[in-house]
């Protein structure tokens, strides 16, 4: 947070900004101004010469037709597919909203965008040689997990500095409450711009909590920023405006915030967007 938890100033640490994500390549892609080129390509031509992508899409459009929220993820290889393929695919799933990067013990980063296709993601995993794959669900298991495994299930809350006028019982309600959740509770959110604290007592709660191994930016209705805290099932969530001053500040204690998860009835629209897509241009 700027009033919260703040993001460091190392350029490496830093969320990716939609049309920064694993699609961008120097260029940004929507299923829009893909499916323009396509038009350009015959169905049967297609079929012919990109089917490991055709298959793929039609093994997505069924797999992200059965896709809960709740339920888990599944992976698609991206494996050695021909230069038209790749651009095909990158094309069609585009990039959309919610984009992030996850780090990793030892410096490698994961990088992750979501498609246009809600509840598709593309996740690439720089390590000493790249792994790369689609993943649909909620929101991708690698997220989860870094925040189950790369974060401390505990914390002791020290002696404030003086000055401190709030932070104490703040920081006892974060601590009872990360303790306590369990998947299926519902969050806590603590709303730092209606609640009095002082600057210092903000900068001894950053201290405290410190900052995660993830951030994730969502560009729906403006920006938001999600990152995770080094304590298990602690996140901010902080939103933005167009001058890029925060408009609300808040910690949530819980699972992936919701702003960065796909919804039931997303995996619906996608489904239905992706039929149309194979059956006006490879049928």
């Amino acid at each position: 947070m700027k009033a919260g938890l703040s993001t460091a100033a190392d350029d490496k640490e830093q969320p990716m900004r939609a049309g920064e994500g694993p699609n961008a390549a120097g260029r940004s892609r929507s299923a829009a101004g893909a499916l323009l080129e396509l038009d350009m390509l015959d169905g049967a031509e297609l079929a012919r010469s990109c089917p490991n992508a055709i298959e793929l899409l039609s093994n997505i459009t069924e797999a992200i037709a059965s896709q809960k929220t709740d339920a888990p993820t599944r992976l698609f290889r991206l494996g050695d597919f021909n230069h038209l393929e790749r651009e095909l695919l990158a094309g069609i799933i585009g990039e959309g909203e919610v984009a992030g990067v996850v780090a990793l013990p030892g410096g490698s980063l994961v990088q992750i965008q979501e498609a246009v296709l809600t509840g598709l993601w593309h996740v690439r995993i720089e390590t000493d040689s790249l792994h790369e794959y689609l993943e649909v669900g909620a929101i991708p298991e690698i997220v989860k997990r870094a925040a189950a495994d790369l974060t401390a299930a505990d914390f002791e809350i020290g002696q404030p500095p003086e000055g401190a006028m709030n932070v104490l019982p703040v920081l006892a309600e974060i601590h009872e409450r990360a303790l306590a959740w369990r998947p299926g509770m519902r969050s806590l959110i603590i709303n730092f711009t209606l609640l009095p604290m002082s600057p210092i007592d903000m900068s001894f709660l950053q201290e405290t909590i410190r900052i995660g191994p993830i951030q994730l930016v969502s560009r729906g209705y403006g920006t938001c920023r999600v990152l995770a805290t080094g304590i298990r099932n602690v996140w901010s969530v902080q939103f933005f405006n167009a001058m890029d001053t925060i408009i609300l500040d808040t910690l949530e204690v819980g699972g992936v915030p919701t702003v960065a998860i796909a919804a039931d009835e997303d995996f619906e629209d996608s489904a239905e967007q992706l039929r149309e897509i194979i059956e006006v241009y490879f049928k």
